[in-house]
């Protein structure tokens, strides 16, 4: 069986046989080494370290921040984040004492005359604070670092808990991007995933968030989530034309229910291979269609949008957000399960609610595990990167930042990649690397070639399927 798709003008045909050699288990690389190579051996002082080095380092970088706040009323079967379930919200009361308790302790340790350029909040659901709450730790963060003009302030929100003096206190605050979690507007998927949430609901919020004059609204989409089909899922995709987001994000359904049991109860509704791949084409295809850019993986935007204009520019940028315009920050993490990424270091905050709180309550930064890169992971993430950010890769550039000769230290990786050539995946050339429009659909396939620790076996599942 061969599906054709046309994206941007061009038809791109994939077979069962790439299909088949392509989805596989791979990671998402918004870190390299990916999180399963670090370590618990890496403690609150290797970070402090980090912290030191990152404030003498020349020139200066700056700062991005990512505020974990991981409650939810209740739990969505697909979900894989890192949530505490509870409908309570009096118990997130002393979530944000520990939190305030973090910042406090990171920004006496930090020099903060370097400018915040990007602050996110993601969860769980941080809309399950409400309108005061919210302010206190916005306010409260911004009283210890110092926020560049410009900088790019988002959060996460769910159109089903997401109130109106909410939106006003965010945009109040200086809030100016938006990203609304939809997933798919069938009922029935909405029932069995349970997320029940009404188009005219969603419509509602999006509206709200217009009228605020946001400055930029991203929608999530997840495709091959159970009883979708091709038909249904474009309804879904039709809706969000309609409404006419800035961005679009398109993720593939992780199935890893090793990691998240709740996901077992939804396995046999699941689409697998060709089936789940009829539903991308046919997202892929209407965005497309529409006038969104397809950036790669999962990501859509319109052609002003910056995103585009980075990776027309080779400026764009991936970290634990996804596509990002804000290369060459210091990304620290706040609250349970946060991770940071500081230039050769990456440290993760515990992820059980009560060790976060007793690591806190003993004085002690959260840390549960990291991994400083050895040369070869620096080297290897730049590639990496570059694949995945720019779709291409230009050998000399690697070869004058790290002083290598790229034919002869990736001579086995440029050997892997010429069955990607031969399935119309890369172009090679001795000048470099083209990923090309169907490879845009396998990128991460392309990034492994190049991932060092894949080649170690595994004990146990890890990633979840690339498509």
């Amino acid at each position: 069986m061969q599906l054709d798709i046309r994206i941007q003008g061009e038809t791109l045909n994939v077979t069962h046989e790439i299909l088949d050699r392509y989805n596989v288990a791979g990671p998402r690389y918004t870190s390299y080494p990916t999180a399963p190579e670090w370590h618990d051996s890496f403690g609150p002082p290797d970070y402090e370290r980090a912290l030191q080095q990152s404030n003498d380092a020349r020139p200066v970088r700056p700062l991005s921040l990512y505020m974990h706040l991981p409650f939810c009323d209740r739990l969505c079967l697909f979900c894989g984040c890192n949530v505490v379930i509870n409908r309570n919200h009096d118990v997130a009361i002393p979530y944000l004492e520990k939190l305030e308790w973090e910042i406090d302790r990171i920004a006496r340790r930090m020099d903060t005359s370097r400018p915040v350029v990007q602050f996110h909040w993601g969860g769980g659901t941080p809309t399950y604070y409400n309108a005061a709450q919210l302010e206190q730790l916005f306010l409260y963060t911004k009283e210890r670092f110092r926020f560049a003009p410009d900088a790019e302030i988002g959060i996460e929100i769910d159109p089903r808990v997401t109130r109106e003096d909410q939106l006003i206190t965010l945009r109040k605050l200086g809030f100016n991007r938006i990203s609304m979690g939809i997933q798919d507007f069938d009922p029935e998927v909405q029932e069995i995933v349970r997320r029940i949430q009404p188009y005219e609901m969603t419509r509602a919020a999006f509206d709200a968030c217009r009228t605020l004059a946001f400055e930029s609204i991203n929608i999530d989409l997840i495709y091959g989530l159970p009883k979708q089909t091709p038909e249904s899922f474009l309804n879904s995709v039709d809706k969000i034309i309609e409404m006419n987001p800035d961005r679009v994000a398109m993720f593939s359904y992780a199935h890893v229910p090793w990691l998240k049991k709740q996901q077992g109860a939804i396995a046999k509704y699941i689409p697998q291979g060709m089936d789940k791949f009829q539903i991308f084409r046919a997202g892929i295809q209407r965005f497309t269609g529409a006038g969104y850019l397809y950036i790669g993986m999962d990501h859509f935007a319109r052609p002003g949008d910056e995103l585009c204009i980075a990776q027309k520019n080779r400026t764009l940028h991936r970290n634990f957000q996804g596509y990002t315009t804000k290369a060459g920050a210091d990304l620290i993490g706040f609250g349970v399960s946060s991770i940071s990424g500081i230039d050769r270091t990456y440290a993760q905050n515990r992820r059980d609610l009560r060790e976060y709180y007793a690591a806190i309550e003993q004085g002690e930064l959260p840390i549960m595990r990291g991994i400083n890169l050895n040369d070869d992971d620096v080297i290897r993430r730049s590639v990496i990167s570059r694949l995945l950010c720019h779709c291409m890769l230009q050998k000399k550039e690697v070869e004058s930042e790290f002083g290598i000769r790229f034919d002869e230290y990736f001579a086995e990786e440029l050997a892997g990649l010429n069955l990607l050539q031969t399935d119309g995946l890369v172009t090679l050339s001795d000048g470099g690397i083209a990923v090309t429009q169907l490879g845009r659909i396998f990128i991460r396939n392309v990034g492994m070639v190049f991932d060092k620790y894949l080649r170690k076996p595994k004990e146990k599942p890890v990633f979840s399927k690339t498509l």
